[in-house]
């Protein structure tokens, strides 16, 4: 069925490659699945403004719709104590890859937020997506006068509404089999299971804005579903991991296909904010005592969890992945663009 291009992405195709930060999006990766039809994020968090600056430069070389995914200022305030305590308790994972965690204090940032912000307003991209909050009205009139677009991820209908009142020309849809961190607003907030097409039509007719519907896609059928459940485009993460463009490690890659990793759970262990991983070793000895607080746990366990990916060990490191994990398959990220559009 011929389709006309989805707003607000303009891209051939209703699917867009979700960011993942932390290196699993490339700009190659951005790239291939631009030439494929869809639109591409680049993901702008954990990076600095100059490493952003360079790899926007990059894909605009290759003519690629794309945009930039920013993570919204905030904190999860944790005090000394308890970090650590966590510290203590983490340290037998630590000595397994010659660490010490014991000089561990607090560590707040807000992810560059305004260099970043100034480096889009002087050098727009199409489309501005921001997660884990929402961004002030007058930032998102800003990027708006400088032409982009604002997205704003949303996790419940009440935030969708709030995403609406600050301006967002569209919003991503994140149910809670999304693989990664959830972008919540609130991530104190226990995650509940919320079907990604269920949440899709209550933000539709609550707010009337488009929508980018991202969670549980393991096929053309769950594009298919969303789309009928009136998204105006569908994200998928989890299933470009393991693609031949994927920055992500060799580690996490071939995790997402070992038959030692039957499921996913969402765990506040390896960052201090709700995401969804494989079920490892991490997440089962600490899920139930890793302190909400982030980004100051994110950076008490970035060092360890970098040591295992290095050492090839899957049980020391976050391997974030959605519910649709088993559906991530080899080879170049065209082939997964043109399996989604199968139905399309």
């Amino acid at each position: 069925m011929a389709r006309t291009a989805p707003e607000p992405l303009g891209s051939p195709l209703p699917l867009a490659a979700a960011p993942m930060a932390g290196g699993a999006t490339t700009p190659r990766l951005a790239a291939a699945v631009a030439e494929a039809g869809a639109f591409a994020f680049l993901a702008g968090g954990y990076k600095t403004p100059e490493a952003l600056a360079a790899e926007i430069a990059e894909v605009r070389r290759t003519g690629a719709a794309f945009g930039v995914n920013l993570f919204a200022p905030g904190t999860t305030e944790i005090d000394d104590a308890d970090l650590r305590r966590y510290a203590r308790e983490l340290q037998p994972e630590a000595e397994r890859y010659g660490l010490d965690l014991s000089q561990a204090t607090p560590v707040h940032d807000d992810d560059q937020w305004a260099d970043k912000l100034d480096l889009l307003l002087a050098d727009p991209v199409p489309v501005v997506s921001v997660t884990f909050g929402l961004p002030r009205p007058a930032e998102v009139a800003a990027l708006r006068r400088a032409g982009s677009q604002v997205l704003v991820t949303v996790t419940t209908v009440e935030e969708a509404q709030a995403a609406a009142d600050v301006g967002a020309d569209a919003l991503v849809v994140q149910g809670s089999s999304a693989g990664g961190h959830s972008g919540t607003h609130d991530p104190l907030r226990p995650i509940t299971e919320t079907p990604t097409a269920e949440l899709t039509r209550g933000v539709v007719a609550t707010t009337g804005l488009p929508v980018i519907a991202a969670g549980g896609v393991d096929g053309p059928r769950a594009v298919a579903e969303l789309l009928a459940a009136g998204a105006s485009a569908v994200a998928v993460g989890t299933l470009l991991l393991r693609t031949d463009e994927s920055g992500a490690s060799r580690t996490h890659k071939d995790a997402l296909a070992d038959p030692q990793f039957p499921d996913t759970v969402i765990t506040r262990a390896f960052t201090g904010r709700p995401a969804r991983s494989l079920r490892n070793r991490f997440a089962d000895r600490y899920s139930a005592t890793g302190p909400a607080g982030y980004p100051a746990v994110h950076h008490l366990t970035r060092a360890l969890r970098q040591a295992a990916a290095a050492a090839g060990d899957p049980h020391g490191l976050h391997l974030w992945a959605g519910t649709g994990f088993r559906s991530a398959t080899t080879g170049p990220a065209r082939a997964v663009v043109d399996r989604l559009a199968e139905f399309l």
